[in-house]
């Protein structure tokens, strides 16, 4: 065997949990996938000198998460608009971009398809990179960031974590402990939330695409609790509340882009639609990822990323004819 094979047999298997972790830091699955390979580049030029006294996986692990301390001091953290001011109150209001701003991403499921055998181990690494959860963790500092991912997410032993992070132990207590109490303060209570393989969520998703799909306004409402939340990204603009959304969406979405064709996804372990629209000579194009986050009382928040680009990530292409054969994203 090969030093490159060596390398490659030992650490390639840990490349989709790497993969989960440094989207968890840096909210971006483009600029994950980038932190990746710059740590398997940094572990390959290292690799002479690893002699073994930690294991493998704490060894990269410590590379990729001084790569994300690096990469998130140079660029900062990604939020959604409701982590940079309040709401709009009228629906009609002017909608403000913020083209400058890292926006937080969405993490397209298919990048870690093939990349863990177990479907216990990727079911967790699927929970662990919800949307809410990594809006959250944009809210810590990067340093506390990284010790309640190691400590909470990855299950790393205090003395472990404060070695991988070169600090002490009481370090990482301390800021686990500050970043446990940030955290509460902005993260949704875990047992609102509906599991994505209940029955009962997967109709309220039917229902969902079918009202962006008929532009039925009246059927949307019906399924969005009374303070239900619409996010748009690069929009800094966003709404709250059942009446203001509905007639946000019915006044200036429906009316604008007319129905839809919703191709069901999964964006951070859960079911989320790659929206198309259609053009007047009746061919659809990429507009934008919606992720619902479905609860037991209904939708809670719509997070609309207008970001055709994120479709190639989703393995989705930028036009979608409705009359080809088989269903896009099948």
């Amino acid at each position: 065997m090969t030093v490159s094979e060596d390398f490659t047999s030992l650490t390639g298997r840990f490349r989709g949990e790497l993969l989960a972790h440094c989207y968890r830091m840096v909210g971006s699955a483009e600029e994950a996938e980038d932190l990746v390979q710059e740590t398997y580049l940094r572990a390959w030029r290292s690799y002479g000198g690893f002699e073994g006294r930690s294991s493998v996986r704490t060894w990269l692990y410590r590379i990729a998460t001084n790569v994300c301390l690096t990469a998130i001091e140079r660029r900062g953290r990604r939020p959604l608009p409701s982590g940079l001011g309040g709401p709009a109150e009228d629906p009609q209001a002017q909608l403000v971009a913020g083209p400058e701003v890292p926006w937080l991403q969405p993490f397209p499921d298919v990048l870690l398809a093939g990349q863990q055998e177990d479907p216990g181990a990727v079911a967790v690494l699927r929970a662990d990179i919800r949307l809410a959860f990594v809006a959250a963790l944009q809210h810590l500092s990067a340093r506390e960031r990284a010790v309640l991912i190691l400590r909470d997410v990855l299950e790393f032993p205090a003395a472990e974590a404060a070695d991988l992070l070169g600090t002490t132990t009481t370090a990482v207590n301390s800021g686990l402990r500050r970043a446990r109490a940030q955290l509460a303060q902005v993260q949704p209570a875990e047992d609102e939330l509906a599991e994505p393989a209940d029955a009962g969520q997967r109709a309220l998703l039917d229902r969902f695409a079918a009202a962006f799909e008929n532009a039925d306004a009246n059927a949307l409402a019906e399924l969005l609790r009374e303070d239900v939340a619409l996010e748009m990204p690069p929009l800094l603009t966003w709404f709250s509340g059942r009446q203001t959304v509905v007639r946000f969406i019915a006044s200036r979405v429906f009316a604008r882009f007319g129905r839809f064709r919703m191709i069901p996804v999964t964006a951070n372990g859960r079911p989320a639609f790659a929206a198309y629209t259609r053009e007047h000579d009746g061919t659809y194009h990429a507009h934008e990822i919606l992720v619902p986050t479905v609860t037991k009382a209904g939708i809670a928040r719509i997070v609309v990323f207008l970001n055709a680009e994120l479709f190639g990530m989703f393995g989705l292409p930028q036009d979608y004819d409705p009359a080809a054969a088989g269903p896009v994203g099948s």
